[in-house]
């Protein structure tokens, strides 16, 4: 019976691969890992980073859920039928990607081939068939690196919750410690930002774990959205856990024990304990369930078959939806080759090393700042400038930072509403505010205006982003017009420009303001030469 089987199966691939169907899915698939190729490069280039190395996983997990929904779901050779809807998200997919090669932003190409994946499938199995597969297709999202906004900001927000309870478990076993941001100070020790929050780079495998993992399962739809969400906090509890168990260690066996192989082995242990625990969950609920069934019983752990599935290739057929989409990627491959060359065109401009030592009243105090080796790292600018101007006459400060970028498609600016709270500083108060009548420019001038308190210490900024003429607040706002300039021009360079003073508490936020408007209006005209406006 098993050989018959085996016979069956061998001749239906055999059939498979012995249709036109299968040849115009193959000149489809070629295609678009052409057309696609910025996107593939930048998701090799993000798995070779910690919190993505988990990637090269997930196309390989999405193909087995696609598998094993093909044994759900009933055959429909139907060649005619309910084929177009997959061509209309390919030509959504192809657009998407072209704005993304257009712009020079891998991560929107990536973004595109997923779209792509889903219209290849409804194309090739048909609207009613293929509109199941959905689970394999939405999985391969977690084979993508956040856009690097959303990824600062969505960190620095979890490193803080971590920090915290990190913090709390270790006051209640009565270790010695003190939380200044994100910075943990035991003392003997400080764990900065990157150290207190590396076992947060967990939280991604461990999310695309529990979307298998509630996808398999078979109790109440409540019990997935569950075990879906619960990774999350999951994540962070023993993240938290593990910033516990550090400062003991070093408590009582010094410094050098966090480093080596007890540290590797510390975080495999919190990632295999995130597992259980999700484990646990289920098998809690299952237990709470009227109709109780075991946790064996409540996971499609079944992996026979799935080799005949396979076979089911066999039905994808040379319909006249196949044959266009793949015609459509071998058009859209050819058209690439026609477009003139787009890479970052930065503009000519003079080096921050020759900015001016003076602007009117206010001249530079002492040498310029330099940043430490992972800090400017961190920022990836092209070139920074950091200095203090005092007033001749008065002996107020204003700090002036300015970072460029000849190319911000890879990354670029850093809001410092991600930096400085990570470096202590608490930002008490923000607005974003236009003050292009007190500049008195043609073009909207829209900055932040934040106060920012660490301690006693209280600080009023100005900062925005620059990019060409327009001065934007909202970071968001900045990458929009990054993507937009990168699909008119190709330019996709930048600036951040932040000016700091200190607050007296006898002359209060006025006399601050005033000062940074009096170094705003100073430094416009010069600034220019560093940061171009056309």
């Amino acid at each position: 019976m098993s050989m018959a089987k085996s016979i069956k199966s061998g001749s239906g691939l055999l059939a498979a691969f012995s249709n036109w169907g299968i040849f115009w899915l193959l000149v489809a698939i070629i295609g678009a890992g052409v057309f696609f190729g910025d996107g593939i490069n930048t998701l090799l280039e993000a798995w070779q980073l910690p919190e993505y190395s988990h990637g090269p996983l997930i196309p390989v997990l999405s193909a087995f859920l696609f598998v094993k929904q093909l044994k759900d779901f009933p055959i429909n050779p139907d060649i005619r039928r309910n084929r177009w809807p997959g061509v209309f998200v390919i030509v959504l997919s192809l657009v998407m990607g072209t704005l993304g090669i257009l712009a020079n932003i891998g991560d929107i190409v990536a973004y595109a081939l997923i779209l792509w994946v889903g219209g290849i499938l409804l194309v090739s199995w048909g609207w009613d068939t293929g509109k199941h597969f959905w689970p394999g297709v939405v999985h391969l999202v977690y084979m993508l690196p956040l856009p690097g906004l959303i990824y600062y900001k969505t960190t620095t927000y979890l490193q803080f919750i971590s920090s915290e309870l990190g913090v709390w478990f270790l006051r209640l076993l009565d270790v010695p410690v003190f939380l200044d941001g994100n910075i943990i100070d035991l003392g003997i020790l400080k764990l900065h930002v990157a150290e207190a929050c590396s076992g947060l780079r967990y939280m991604f495998p461990i999310m695309s774990f529990s979307y298998i993992f509630a996808t398999l399962y078979r109790g109440p739809v409540w019990h997935k959205a569950v075990l879906l969400l619960a990774a999350v906090p999951i994540a962070i509890l023993m993240n938290s856990v593990r910033i516990a168990v550090a400062g003991v260690v070093v408590q009582h066996y010094g410094v050098e024990w966090l480093e080596g192989f007890t540290h590797f082995f510390e975080g495999w242990v919190i990632f295999l304990a995130c597992i259980l625990l999700l484990f646990a969950l289920a098998w809690l609920m299952l237990m709470l369930n009227p109709k109780r069934m075991s946790l064996p019983e409540a996971l499609d752990l079944d992996t026979s078959d799935l080799g005949p599935q396979v076979a089911r290739l066999q039905y994808v057929r040379p319909s006249a939806a196949l044959i266009t989409s793949a015609v459509l990627m071998l058009g859209v491959v050819g058209g690439l080759q026609t477009l003139p060359e787009r890479g970052a065109q930065a503009p000519q401009r003079d080096s921050f090393v020759v900015f001016p030592r003076s602007f009117g009243e206010w001249r530079q105090a002492g040498p310029r700042h330099i940043l430490g080796r992972e800090v400017a790292a961190t920022l990836g600018a092209d070139d920074y400038h950091q200095i203090t101007l005092q007033n001749r006459s008065t002996g107020d400060t204003v700090g002036f930072f300015s970072a460029w970028y000849d190319d911000q498609s890879q990354g670029g600016v850093h809001s410092p509403e991600v930096c400085l709270p990570g470096a202590g500083w608490e930002i008490a108060w923000l607005e974003r505010t236009d003050i292009t009548e007190v500049v008195g420019t043609d073009v909207p001038f829209r900055i932040n205006r934040a106060i920012i308190q660490k301690g006693e210490a209280k600080m009023m900024v100005y900062y925005w982003f620059q990019q060409k003429e327009r001065r934007i607040a909202w970071d968001f706002a900045a990458k929009y017009w990054l993507m937009v300039d990168g699909i008119r021009t190709g330019r996709t360079d930048g600036a951040l420009i932040r000016l700091t003073t200190a607050i007296d508490p006898k002359e209060g936020e006025a006399a601050a303001e005033a000062r940074l408007q009096e170094v705003l209006l100073e430094i416009q005209e010069p600034l220019k030469r560093f940061v171009p406006e056309s």
